[in-house]
């Protein structure tokens, strides 16, 4: 491991954990940029490269590189568990993400991080425009799995998935664990803070096109990352995801039901009360997952 820019044992503003797989022909470039932008803020930090299982040589490159930490993965494990690991091993008092492939403007770091203050806990960098591969894809899934997620959250999202954002560890810490090992660990990460009630601000950033070869699958990441919101609004707020669900059905149930004695003579059907039954079921599963999050929340 390399060596940081400060001592072991000295305090830290800033831990930037950089994700690298096969980045070779531009990780040093992004890793100077990063480095400049903090040393010209004063900012105190160190930068942790986590590199995934690299095959082209970006691992020895890593290692040739002064004043970085470098945290090397036997084998390629995805973005997720890299920056689990690295933020988990981060010994400053702000973490920033961000990628190793030119897309982000990592200049702007230091503005990111003078923004945690008092009342936000993390601030995302939220992308202007769609510069990745597979536009058409990636583009409508993207913009309808955000707004799933804002009406699961009662919150307005700008960007759900930026790669570019800074937050407090102290306050992530107990979220870390619930880091998938996809692309999705950014949602996850949004969503544990806006279900706890933890302010997230979001800054206007470009967005510019990658360089290497995307690691983003537009079908498989897309399924993940639906998978994700539901399953993450389901852990912190089970009411917001299973009571319209319930609701809906105790309406059709009741319609149905009216339909049933104007139709049949007063005789109720096998399928109404099917209905009814799976509206019962699904409420008391809601309110009996409420409970045991709220149960949990205040242990």
């Amino acid at each position: 491991m390399s060596t940081s820019p400060t001592g072991v044992g000295d305090p830290l503003e800033v831990s930037v954990v950089l994700p690298c797989y096969n980045e070779r022909d531009h990780v040093e470039l992004e890793v100077k940029r990063i480095r400049a932008a903090l040393e010209a803020a004063g900012m105190t930090y160190e930068l942790l490269c986590v590199d995934d299982g690299s095959s082209d040589g970006t691992r020895e490159l890593l290692q040739s590189i002064g004043g970085i930490r470098t945290i090397l993965l036997p084998r390629n494990q995805g973005v997720g568990t890299a920056r689990r690991i690295g933020t988990q091993q981060a010994r400053g008092q702000v973490v920033v993400w961000t990628d190793a492939d030119m897309t982000y403007p990592n200049q702007l770091i230091p503005e990111l991080v003078a923004q945690l203050d008092d009342t936000y806990d993390q601030v995302v960098g939220a992308r202007r425009t769609e510069a990745g591969t597979y536009k058409l894809a990636r583009v409508p899934a993207k913009w309808a799995i955000r707004k799933l997620a804002c009406w699961l959250t009662n919150t307005d999202i700008p960007d759900l998935n930026s790669g570019l954002r800074a937050f407090k560890r102290s306050v992530a810490q107990p979220y870390l664990r619930l880091l998938p090992a996809g692309f999705s660990c950014v949602t996850t990460i949004t969503l544990a803070f806006l279900s706890n009630g933890h302010p997230v601000k979001y800054v206007p950033i470009d967005y510019f096109k990658r360089a290497g070869r995307s690691k983003f699958h537009p079908f498989s990441d897309a399924y993940n990352y639906i998978i994700q919101v539901l399953r993450m609004v389901m852990y912190f707020n089970p009411l917001r995801v299973l009571m319209p669900v319930g609701l809906s059905l105790l309406a059709a149930t009741m319609a149905k039901l009216a339909f049933d004695l104007t139709v049949h003579n007063l005789r109720v059907t096998g399928s109404t009360v099917l209905v009814g039954l799976a509206a019962f079921n699904i409420m008391a599963i809601a309110l009996l997952a409420d409970l045991v999050v709220r149960r949990t929340s205040a242990e």
